[in-house]
């Protein structure tokens, strides 16, 4: 026998390539926010007492915990903590997927839930878009043991129609399981199903800092959900790592927070840069769907994606594609500035006019 053998095995999520140090690139592979966080977050950083970090932080993050609980109406035991959505989610997966009955989620989505359902050993069944790429109905109304929903989605971008309602029929659906709704974007178009929370005790809402606060780098996720759930998700969390998010990271938070104003500029930024540059793309006879998040989700015409990427790249240009069935025509492209995303626009130009094809 080799030790090998009880080795746990799984094909581990691939996130979007990051450039070598030193190298100069145009990133928009990462749906990472072009803008900075808030100045409020840097007046903490130059005043940070640094010989605080000697101590262990709040266990369960309470300044930043009960500012997101006052920020969005809910009470502390509510909320739930972690670093960053993909640790929250993760610890959710863990918690609240324990039947042998599979979890579903959809064919095309976030590329880190079946990664999760191997590692902890959870049956899963993948459900199908439709060719728009939206959900059925249909396919979450059965004997399930969870279901998880990114919505608005992602790589896709699309947010379900009406959706509040959309997530309700499922939600009520399905009563002997938790649904887990990741708004990761919500910020940029999406609608909420936070107002669900108060009617329904198994549903659980999964955002995070990363994307329309500018925090990719500091690491913040949250969840809502009944109190009885957050408590079933810090058992667990207790029982893995008590200390997850560290003090600078909780009070930095707290300021991010709090700066409605800037949020508010920011996010609208990236919007209207999403919406000229979707356009710009289909003048240019891209395929475009109607994303609701920070990135456009697209399907060039006279060159495959695979190509485009590769050719992109070469120029110092980030984008993501993925090789895999229902993906591989189409490239996902984070809104970047408006700087950014002319010099994309430029460089398509010029792949295309040395292939060949008009742009």
């Amino acid at each position: 026998m080799n030790w090998e053998d009880n080795v746990r095995r799984v094909t581990p999520y691939v996130p979007g390539e990051q450039p070598k140090d030193g190298q100069k690139v145009i990133k928009l592979n990462t749906n990472e926010n072009p803008y900075p966080p808030s100045p409020l977050v840097f007046e903490v950083l130059k005043s940070y007492d640094a010989s605080s970090l000697r101590l262990y932080p709040p266990a369960d993050a309470a300044p930043l915990r009960d500012a997101i609980a006052d920020h969005y109406g809910f009470s502390g035991d509510e909320v739930f903590t972690g670093v960053g959505s993909d640790d929250v989610l993760a610890m959710a997966f863990l918690t609240f997927f324990n039947s042998d009955k599979p979890v579903l989620f959809a064919d095309i989505t976030y590329s880190f839930y079946d990664v999760w359902a191997d590692l902890f050993r959870i049956p899963y069944e993948l459900c199908p878009l439709d060719d728009d790429f939206h959900m059925r109905l249909s396919d979450y109304k059965r004997p399930n043991g969870g279901i998880v929903i990114a919505n608005p989605n992602a790589p896709t971008g699309i947010s379900e129609p009406d959706d509040i309602a959309f997530i309700e029929e499922i939600v009520s659906a399905n009563p002997g399981s938790v649904v887990i709704v990741d708004e990761a974007y919500v910020d940029f178009g999406g609608h909420t199903a936070l107002p669900l929370i108060r009617k329904y005790d198994n549903l659980m809402v999964i955002r995070t800092f990363s994307k329309s606060r500018s925090f990719a780098g500091m690491r913040i996720g949250y969840a809502f959900g009944c109190s009885r759930l957050i408590k079933y998700l810090n058992d667990a969390k207790y029982s893995f790592n008590s200390y997850t998010m560290n003090r600078l990271t909780i009070e930095l938070g707290v300021a991010a927070l709090s700066d409605g104003e800037y949020f508010e500029k920011t996010v609208a930024s990236v919007v209207r840069t999403r919406e000229q540059s979707a356009e710009e793309l289909r003048k240019r006879g891209f395929t475009v769907t109607d994303s609701k998040t920070n990135f456009l989700f697209a399907r060039p015409s006279g060159i495959s994606a695979r190509e485009l990427f590769r050719k992109l790249r070469e120029r110092g240009i980030y984008v993501r594609w993925w090789d895999k069935p229902r993906l591989k025509d189409w490239l996902r492209i984070s809104v970047g500035t408006d700087e950014q995303m002319h010099a994309l626009m430029e460089a398509v130009d010029e792949i295309r006019d040395m292939s060949g094809e008009k742009t």
